[in-house]
């Protein structure tokens, strides 16, 4: 094992010598532009995410290809358009509730991980050998389907609507689609290891421009409402569902839209000041998310009709060409880069999961090194880039997320538990912010009926497979992390990363 001692680079810090446990004398600790260096030599990471850069994070994440895509899905399932619009605002106070449940979470437990740090921490009061199960399922899934997965689907959006406008009037070949969003995926990965600094500019600078693409929706739109053009949305309830399972599908999809509303507790160590930025970021982003998302449903309902909006696969491409004629080229360039900034953002927290599962030993414990001089956690990042690349190898990775998006809510619908448990576990742990109990509960329950809702009504075997995939973690779970059991090459594996990858252990360290 490699300590900061044995990289010459970090032999000094701004002019400061670094002493490790290593060295003859004792340090305190150091703080550089890149890093911090603790007192016994390992690394943290440094505190670079503000108020601003956690709720672009937020923003940035929710906000990707969906509200641009397929909003059809809610008004599909609905069937009018009020209980549309009342659905999108009721998925957004549920992802209100979600997240100000874990700014609970998070201000208490200031570990990076968001669930799979929570989970653990409630699984204590559970059995010894028991007890890091649900935390290890969650990264077991989240690590090699969850997370990288979604990082795919976001690229080969990215991908798609970037080479759409070469190919005008004509279907662009598969190939290249996948080339494009590969190389998009290396890009985004290739800013997050360099920086945290570059990646928090990126995600501001794209959080401006999609939060730009959705202004010129609203206000094509609203000009369109001023004009008298109101016939669609004074339809209001006509044709509302009477069937619970096609309500229930429309929220599937207008969830899926807010979806990412968790993601700044993956990175709470690098929070600055997170007891009082985490629940300000959520409540900042996650009510401009809702204000977008119903500003722009009006938009689209101010121009097209219900059927119109139906028929079409790309809504936002749709509207463009009704209002924008010639000019509507500029829909698929913004969908682009809102796409990308979500990539961005997915990257950041799926390499954050990964590292802070290795550092609990759930994972080899290289994965939760970080750079020596950049402090960028680049195994974890580099793990969740090969990933993504795989699952773009399938012909369709859409059904992937469609077979694990119940799994995604099952472990929300724990995490919600976990504040139930820990309220009465630890009573009198301090909680800077504290959730009002009902919040939690509520949330639970929704979590429960969208695991149960699709295996009861539309029973598939696929979910039968899913299920099988998530239990299959306990396969690598008994002998590597409950009877320890090491493999012999790794040792030399982990120094030969480190020295390709200028990598050192990095330890947690609770906020001042």
């Amino acid at each position: 094992l490699l300590h900061l001692k044995d990289f010459p680079l970090m032999s000094e810090v701004n002019g400061n010598t670094i002493y490790s446990n290593l060295d003859s004398e004792p340090s305190t600790p150091l703080s550089s532009d890149k890093s911090i260096v603790l007192q016994d030599g390992t690394l943290r990471v440094k505190k670079k995410l503000g108020l601003v850069s956690g709720t672009a994070l937020i923003v940035g994440t929710m906000i990707g290809s969906g509200i641009f895509i397929s909003p059809k899905g809610v008004i599909a399932g609905s069937g009018s358009v009020a209980l549309s619009m009342i659905i999108w605002l009721a998925c957004g106070v549920i992802s209100l509730f979600g997240a100000l449940s874990y700014a609970e979470l998070g201000t208490m437990i200031t570990k990076s991980g968001a669930e799979y740090a929570y989970l653990l921490e409630a699984g204590k009061s559970m059995p010894k050998w028991i007890a890091p199960v649900p935390a290890f399922l969650f990264s077991w899934v989240s690590v090699f389907v969850l997370k990288p997965c979604l990082f795919a689907v976001i690229a080969l959006s990215f991908g798609i609507y970037a080479v759409e406008p070469f190919y005008d009037g004509c279907e662009p070949p598969a190939s290249l689609i996948k080339l494009v969003s590969v190389l998009c995926i290396c890009l985004v990965a290739a800013v997050n290891c360099y920086s945290v600094t570059l990646a928090t500019k990126v995600q501001n600078f794209f959080t401006l421009a999609k939060l730009l693409a959705v202004c010129v929706i609203v206000v094509g739109g609203f000009i369109k409402i001023f004009q008298g053009h109101t016939e669609y949305i004074n339809e209001g309830f006509e044709d509302t569902a009477r069937d619970p399972s096609a309500i229930a599908l429309a929220f599937y999809d207008g969830l899926w839209a807010y979806d990412g509303w968790n993601n700044l507790n993956y990175a709470t160590e690098e929070l600055q000041n997170p007891f009082v930025n985490l629940p300000r970021a959520i409540m900042l982003g996650i009510p401009l998310v809702t204000i977008c998302y119903l500003l722009t449903n009006l938009s689209y309902l101010a121009v097209m009709s219900k059927e119109t909006l139906l028929a079409s696969n790309a809504v936002a491409a749709t509207w463009g060409q009704e209002i924008l004629g010639a000019a509507s080229v500029m829909i698929p360039i913004f969908v682009a880069l809102s796409t990308f900034g979500a990539a961005n953002g997915s990257c950041f927290t799926g390499g954050r999961l990964v590292y802070a599962a290795a550092r609990e030993g759930h994972l080899p414990e290289v994965f939760s090194y970080i750079h020596v001089k950049k402090a960028t956690p680049l195994p974890s990042l580099l793990l969740t880039t090969f990933v993504a690349i795989m699952m773009m190898i399938p012909g369709d990775i859409f059904s992937l997320i469609d077979f694990f998006s119940f799994a995604a809510w099952m472990f929300y619908g724990a995490t919600m538990a976990s504040v139930l448990i820990l309220r009465y576990t630890r009573p009198n742990a301090p909680r800077p912010y504290k959730v009002p109990i009902m919040i939690p509960i509520l949330v639970l329950i929704v979590s429960v009926y969208l695991v149960l809702a699709p295996i009861i009504q539309q029973p598939r075997i696929e979910f039968f497979y899913a299920t099988l995939f998530i239990l299959s973690g306990l396969l690598f779970y008994i002998p590597f992390v409950l009877l320890n059991f090491k493999i012999g090459l790794l040792g030399p594996f982990t120094t030969f990363l480190q020295c390709v990858l200028e990598v050192a252990p990095s330890k947690y360290a609770p906020p001042e």
